[in-house]
């Protein structure tokens, strides 16, 4: 009974996202405020109606009711209590579901909190988000029903694909779709402004908590990801730019060149059209995302579903999607005004700069990413596009992009002194100078070390140049140590935001040059008793022996860690196991980390031939791997602290109303221009 409530609260779902993409749209163009503000109750029924189908299911997965087709596919009744939790969402029909939800919690939260928001923009923000989630909506209904019965139920489930049973991809998945479905509301809000015909500087207010929110989530939910691949997979790697982690930085990528556009909007009222077009790229990438991972055009532990059926309707999808907002971005972007002028060398130059470096980057991985797929599909044969392309394409455009993201906080709006903004950073600039230099002697001082010190300086020169950017606003040694700390007390919350998120760009640099240049691997055949060198390290093999798990049996081994000097510094017990629901067996990684250094350990199959209790081991040391996670924290610390900015929250330019005019028309009202409220 409990499933058909789920799937009737389903259609009923649809019929209030119809209503919510149609009234307040038609009410917004005749200017009637009672039809604009059926969007608010709208969005709040929808999410309510959503809500009770994912309750639904998620109550399916946690009786194990095996009567439901998605529940018997993707549990188990042995299965830990987490894991049943998280099936709702590991599985497409799931995950899908958790997609419109999370839509219908973006609408919800404008609905509720954007009451300072013009009545018009509010209306056709929260229609062109119900339109969205129409599409998934009936997606979901005629092809993916996660509620679909089995008659007669079976007495258990096939289990969940054991790689997903996992703490990390237990909070992956929503982490990310809330990243994804985050730009559906920069989208939204741009497809409003260009049927509205306005842009200006409160708009970009208004946008960019939405667009932060969303960018927040996408980068702690590709750091999760990356996170998880690197202790459960056993390959000691963190990033192998596989198709379905591209489909999820491509957006990360142009996301955040609308969030550094959007300021450009908001403090110089420039750059308006391109602001707009990068909320259609964003989220038309996400889409397309969405499209790779579940159309069955990619193989990938990630990948979901392999129905052609649904793949085509998600590239229906897309291309409406797509299609109609440039479209409607050609007819109404011309008539955007231009804002004011500005020099190359200024802040908003650097910025654009920034946008043009970012966006190039993240078309050249969509070229490597989809290359492969029209390749085939032209019949011009397989062709496999991996690391070494993306590695000598993406590098050369992020070097002068780290370099100007020191530069610009240092210059002024609108006509900026290079020179003078270089001389402030001249600290920086021996930082980074030190850096390299000592980077290369330690390293060994050959030629394959130059380009691996480079990095490590510019990541140097990034950390140092955003502290100097800071002192300089507290005006540090400069003036009083009071006064520094009250201007530090009274610099807003987004200066720190930057600063922040910088500084984490500046460690996670410094992280991926450091590991790609001295990562070290060793794999061998070990009995007990038998000792490996790797990276000035030992490990000792003690052996290895069955354990049970609940609902896997593993064979696990034990190592100890010494260092030079022979002191045991951690007991090591990586495991093998291989799960029964379903049947398929996973590598459990065993790392020690000191916080600069990470000791990895992997037992593989027994190899009786090599001796009695002998094991196949790979060790890997792996060198500054903890900054890749510090820094992308930093990254997202950053982000939720320029959140927290007052002026985010409830300092949004708000444009006068013709309140007595809309009151004697019943209910109409328009827009007079803008109000000098901050």
């Amino acid at each position: 009974m409990i499933p058909e409530i789920g799937h009737f609260a389903l259609v009923l779902g649809l019929f209030v996202a119809l209503v919510q993409s149609v009234v307040p749209l038609v009410g917004a163009q005749r200017g009637n405020l009672a039809m604009m503000e059926v969007a608010r109750p709208a969005s709040v029924a929808l999410f309510l109606t959503i809500g009770v189908a994912f309750v639904a299911l998620t109550h399916s997965f946690l009786v194990s009711d095996f009567s439901v087709s998605n529940v018997y596919m993707n549990s188990h009744t042995d299965k830990p209590l987490l894991y049943k939790i998280t099936g709702v969402w590991g599985n497409h029909e799931g995950s899908l579901l958790l997609w419109i939800l999370i839509l219908a919690v973006f609408s919800l939260a404008v609905a509720v909190f954007g009451r300072n928001l013009p009545p018009m923009l509010r209306a056709r923000a929260l229609a062109v988000q119900a339109m969205i989630t129409v599409g998934f909506l009936l997606f979901i209904l005629f092809t993916s029903n996660p509620f679909e019965r089995i008659d007669p139920a079976p007495l258990n489930g096939r289990g969940l694909n054991p790689l997903l049973q996992d703490p990390g991809l237990a909070f992956h998945p929503p982490m990310l779709y809330m990243g994804y479905v985050g730009f559906s509301m920069a989208f939204s809000f741009a497809i409003a402004a260009l049927i509205e015909g306005r842009v200006d500087a409160a708009w970009a207010r208004w946008v960019r908590p939405w667009t932060l929110l969303a960018w927040i989530f996408l980068t702690l939910g590709i750091a999760l990801g990356s996170w998880w691949a690197y202790y459960e997979l056993g390959w000691g790697g963190w990033w192998y730019w596989d198709p379905v982690e591209n489909a999820s930085f491509i957006p990360w990528l142009s996301g955040t060149a609308l969030l550094h556009s959007a300021i450009v909007v908001e403090k110089r009222d420039t750059l308006k059209s391109w602001t707009i077009l990068l909320a259609i790229i964003t989220f038309s990438l996400s889409l397309l995302g969405t499209f790779l991972v579940r159309s069955g055009v990619l193989t990938s532990v990630h990948a979901f579903a392999t129905d052609p059926t649904r793949g085509v309707f998600i590239l229906l999808l897309l291309a409406v999607a797509v299609v109609g907002s440039l479209s409607l971005y050609a007819w109404r972007a011309p008539q955007l005004k231009g804002g004011g002028v500005f020099a190359p060398v200024s802040r908003e130059g650097t910025l654009l700069l920034n946008n043009v470096l970012l966006s190039t980057a993240a078309a050249t991985v969509l070229l490597g990413t989809l290359y492969p797929l029209f390749a085939d599909a032209l019949n011009l044969g397989k062709v496999s596009v991996g690391p070494p392309f993306f590695n000598a394409v993406f590098v050369p455009l992020m070097i002068p992009m780290i370099v100007v993201m020191a530069l610009g906080p240092m210059l002024a709006w609108k006509r900026g002194d290079a020179l003078g903004a270089a001389k402030r950073l001249w600290l920086a600039l021996v930082a980074a100078a030190a850096v390299f230099a000592a980077t290369y002697v330690v390293a060994g001082g050959a030629w394959t070390d130059v380009g691996a010190a480079f990095g490590m300086g510019l990541g140097a020169w990034l950390l140092v140049a955003t502290g100097v950017e800071w002192a300089e606003r507290v005006q540090l040694f400069r003036t009083s140590p009071a006064n520094s700390l009250k201007r530090a007390v009274g610099l807003p919350r987004a200066a720190y935001g930057m600063s922040l998120a910088h500084a984490g760009t500046a460690l996670l640099v410094m992280g991926i040059v450091g590991n790609t240049a001295w990562k070290a691997e060793s794999i061998q055949v070990m009995a007990p008793g038998d000792v490996v060198e790797i990276g000035g390290h030992s490990y000792l093999f003690e052996g290895a022996e069955t354990v049970d798990g609940p609902n896997y049996a593993a064979s696990r081994g034990h190592f100890i860690l010494r260092d030079e000097d022979g002191t045991a510094l951690a007991r090591l017990d990586p495991e093998k196991r291989q799960y029964t629901s379903p049947p398929q067996t996973t590598t459990e990684a065993a790392i020690h980390s000191d916080g600069i250094t990470d000791y990895y350990a992997v037992i593989g199959d027994p190899s009786p031939d090599q001796g009695p209790g002998a094991y196949v081991t790979r060790f890997y040391h792996e060198p500054f791997v903890p900054l890749l996670w510090y820094g992308a924290l930093l990254m997202g610390l950053g982000g939720v602290v320029s959140l927290t900015d007052r002026r985010h929250r409830v300092g949004a330019p708000t444009r006068a109303r013709a309140r007595g005019a809309a009151a004697s028309a019943g209910g109409a009202v328009a827009p007079t221009g803008a109000s000098a409220r901050v």
